[in-house]
């Protein structure tokens, strides 16, 4: 998926593996633009949920291989750090994140 990706925004013409912040910047608010058009299928049942998810997910992927990060590396640390973490109900929802700080 990262190479398939990674080919993509070169094809493209887009800025890869340069981990230069103006492009990370706005990256970041095409992110945020998915998130509301996810939120827009949630909250209005309008859209392509799974569409949705995916440009967001492949926006993630490209930030990954522009800043150099290893994703599938960082999933796993993090999940073995929140897998010692205590659940707290907070709302009615459960939460697992670090409280007290």
């Amino acid at each position: 998926m990262l190479e398939a990706i990674e080919v993509f925004h070169a094809k493209n013409g887009f800025d890869i593996r340069t981990k230069n912040m103006n492009t990370l910047l706005y990256r970041q608010n095409l992110l945020i633009e998915e998130l509301g058009e996810i939120s827009q299928c949630i909250t209005k049942n309008t859209g392509n949920l799974g569409e949705e998810h995916a440009d967001l997910f492949i926006l993630l992927l490209g930030n990954c291989i522009t800043m150099d990060i290893d994703i599938s590396e960082e999933v796993w640390k993090k999940l073995q750090k929140i897998e010692s973490r205590s659940g707290k109900n907070v709302f009615g929802y459960n939460r697992v994140s670090e409280w007290g700080k």
